[in-house]
């Protein structure tokens, strides 16, 4: 069972994601805060696999409470769950530890989705995010090796691992093996940033 804590001030909302989830076969929620302070303590007396957060919230804003939730608890699971679907918002967040980010307009189809990536360890991020591209093509193409950007472009599809694998007829572990390696060659900090990167460059090859 996926243990998960979501974050939301707004009750409406936070009671449909209970609702939706209350007789779930595999995601079971073990907690609901209303603020950002609130979840850093349930997370502390709980420790759940995935934390669910808002990042407009009172007392404690999303942001500062996923930075301080990475920093305890690395192997937890962070997905942004906000109306925000600004660059900045995004790029907030990612560097801040999340794995997963999703609008509040989005179906809890779309939730239940995200929660099963980022708990698999992989990266889930919004259909309807667009980041855009500061740096060139060029630039990654004479990093990365033919096959990494092949990755790198599923990568910024939202695709996971296993996915990755069957697209490109490789294994699971050999995705997860050129993943590492590209985080290492851009000079990235982990799963997070390396989808910020791939969501920031547009490829047409």
């Amino acid at each position: 069972m996926i243990r998960v804590i979501i974050a939301e001030d707004h009750l409406a909302v936070a009671d449909g994601v209970l609702a939706y989830f209350k007789y779930h076969d595999t995601i079971s929620i073990i907690g609901h805060a209303k603020n950002g302070e609130e979840l850093v303590k349930l997370v502390e007396k709980n420790i759940p696999d995935v934390v669910l957060v808002d990042i407009r919230m009172p007392v404690m804003d999303g942001v500062e409470a996923a930075k301080l939730i990475k920093a305890k608890f690395d192997r937890i699971a962070i997905i942004a769950f906000s109306m925000f679907d600004q660059d900045e918002a995004v790029d907030f967040m990612l560097q801040a530890g999340a794995t997963g980010y999703l609008l509040k307009n989005s179906p809890l189809t779309e939730m239940e989705k995200a929660i099963l990536a980022v708990s698999e360890g992989n990266l889930y991020y919004d259909a309807n995010l667009s980041l855009t591209a500061e740096d060139t093509v060029q630039e990654t193409k004479g990093i990365l090796t033919k096959r990494q950007i092949e990755i790198l472009k599923l990568v910024g599809k939202g695709k996971t691992n296993q996915e990755i694998a069957d697209a490109l007829f490789i294994g699971k572990t050999t995705v997860e093996t050129h993943r590492k390696n590209m985080i290492r060659k851009l000079g990235l900090h982990g799963p997070g940033e390396l989808l910020r990167y791939a969501l920031q460059r547009k490829y047409d090859f």
